[in-house]
């Protein structure tokens, strides 16, 4: 909503859908609203007839993408950049070159060719569906209960603040009715659940939230210090705000997904994306140019952004010589650990052919990931000390723990030999309480030398091993369309985040889920946090988010 929020713009139309709205204005999409029709996981589309295929009104042909043109309705496809009817039609009619992308329900510039945004299209899209909602004695729409959470909400519907209230925060018979400050739902906005689910975690994990909302990066200096019109940061600020202020109706994030758009630029569509990828490229953002500002490299190399401050950890790679033990040893950072959920590696086996018996719990999965593996006949190493090529072991562990601990657990595989994709919908076992000393550079090395008491160069015995899980990411749905969902753990309260719907679930229904992200953080600043989240509203810049040492 947050419609009133000075800050807050909506992208500049082009040139063409600037003039299509001064001639015609909302006329053409007022004329569609009927033919929406949206799927249960949120995507819309525009089907001119229930029964019969889309065909183009210059080829008749029945292939490739279609738009509709908005000035005289002609069906027109676009079978590639040579072959555009589209763009042929807006060229041979003045005036026609704006259409809607049939399949997705967005707006298209054949002139432009590039989908085009305008919250007055996202607005006709949402007004037909709260059309269709049956209506109660007394004129209520009956949304409450019937209002799909995946289709996609308008940047800014015409709606005031007590209607979408009615419409979005209704909580199910379990809820309280005080939630802990910051527990506020996100709008889809259209098959953006990757992106909310991820948003979620962000806003709650402690490093962040105390950078943030400790002002530490602030908007109004950093509009003046820098030349850049889009800064990531600043916008993932504006969301802090917001979440934070109090306010509990559903915030809907889209200056946030603009600017995210503009910087990622091969991802900038309403298709639903990986919630993990989504993840990766949210840090590597903020390290472009959090990592810019002084001082944000330390002496030995380790950057001082936040984004690496919160979830940078160093995993250690031992290649060893299973003729003579001479090992080869190699470090990379890592901001997530990735696990297999199959006892077997699927790259080098059919997964359609596997026998192995599965990891059931994460701490299954770690044993795989630190476990020796004997390395194939291609990858044979050159031992210094043999000095030739020898068959070896290669073994995983971590020389150096972040802060927020992320595991990807990969539940999306493909099986080379087959050329298919499935996805895992196994159920993984997890605990709420994680010790990580068993998978540390100094036990797993130990382990190897018969648990000899010796001197380690990465031995961290000051350093807390002890993580409290405080967010899960879940997906559920097939491979290609399916549904992204945050479990929050906040004051040891299990909370469900479903884009705007926000409830209170019980520990067994987070087990039970199919866990796609989780995430850890140290046990001391889980606690710590605890103490400073307040179910009250307060002040954006309170005292209370102060910084927690080591944490910001």
């Amino acid at each position: 909503m947050c419609s009133s929020n000075a800050l807050y713009t909506n992208p500049k139309p082009c040139k063409h859908l600037a003039d299509y709205k001064v001639k015609n204005g909302l006329c053409g999409y007022n004329s569609i609203q009927d033919c929406f029709r949206t799927t249960p996981y949120g995507r819309t589309t525009l089907e001119m007839s229930k029964s019969e295929m889309p065909r183009c009104s210059i080829c008749n042909g029945c292939r490739g993408k279609f738009y509709m043109c908005l000035i005289c309705s002609s069906v027109l496809c676009c079978l590639s950049p040579e072959s555009n009817h589209a763009l042929l039609h807006s060229q041979s009619q003045s005036g026609h070159e704006i259409s809607v992308d049939m399949e997705r329900a967005e707006l298209y510039c054949s002139v432009c060719c590039d989908q085009v945004y305008d919250p007055d299209f996202d607005n006709a899209v949402m007004c037909k569906h709260l059309r269709g909602f049956p209506r109660t004695e007394n004129g209520a729409a009956e949304s409450e209960l019937r209002l799909s959470k995946r289709r996609r909400l308008s940047f800014g519907m015409d709606l005031d603040s007590k209607n979408m209230k009615r419409l979005y925060f209704r909580r199910d018979l379990k809820s309280k009715s005080c939630f802990p400050l910051g527990l506020r739902g996100l709008n889809n906005l259209g098959n953006t659940c990757f992106m909310n689910s991820v948003l979620q975690v962000l806003l709650h994990a402690p490093p962040l939230r105390n950078y943030f909302l400790s002002d530490r990066h602030n908007r109004e200096i950093c509009r003046k210090m820098s030349s850049d019109r889009l800064c990531l940061p600043c916008d993932i600020d504006l969301v802090f705000s917001a979440v934070f202020s109090g306010d509990r109706t559903p915030y809907s994030p889209a200056q946030f997904l603009y600017s995210w758009w503009q910087h990622s630029e091969n991802l900038a569509t309403y298709e639903q994306q990986d919630a993990h990828e989504f993840f990766i490229s949210m840090l590597d953002r903020i390290h472009d140019k959090e990592g810019k500002a002084s001082l944000a490299i330390k002496d030995n190399g380790d950057c001082q952004c936040i984004a690496h401050r919160a979830f940078s950890g160093l995993l250690r790679s031992d290649v060893i010589c299973a003729s003579c033990g001479f090992t080869s040893t190699t470090h990379d950072p890592c901001i997530d650990i990735s696990l297999d959920l199959n006892a077997c590696n699927s790259s080098r086996k059919d997964f359609a052919n596997k026998s192995s018996k599965p990891n059931e719990s994460l701490v299954g999965c770690l044993d795989l990931f630190t476990r020796p593996e004997k390395l194939g006949s291609d990858q044979k190493l050159f031992c210094e000390n043999c000095q030739e090529k020898q068959d070896a072991l290669k073994q995983m562990s971590i020389k150096k723990l972040p802060l927020v601990l992320c595991f990807h657990i990969k539940r999306f595989e493909h099986s080379p030999t087959r050329k298919v994709s499935r996805k895992i919908d196994r159920h993984m076992q997890f605990p709420f309480t994680l010790d990580m000393k068993p998978y540390l550079a100094s036990s797993i090395v130990r382990k190897r030398y018969g648990n000899r008491i010796f001197s380690f160069d990465s031995d961290e015995s000051d350093v807390s091993t002890e993580f409290e899980i405080f967010a899960v990411v879940t997906h559920s749905g097939m491979l290609e369309s399916g549904h992204y969902v945050t479990y929050l753990r906040l004051r040891n309260q299990w909370y469900k985040c479903d884009d705007a719907w926000i409830t209170e679930v019980d520990e067994e229904v987070v087990r039970a889920s199919q866990c796609y992200l989780m995430y850890y953080v140290q046990k001391m600043l889980y606690h710590k946090s605890c103490e400073d989240v307040s179910c009250q509203p307060m002040s954006l810049r309170a005292d209370t988010f102060v910084p927690i040492a080591g944490c910001c």
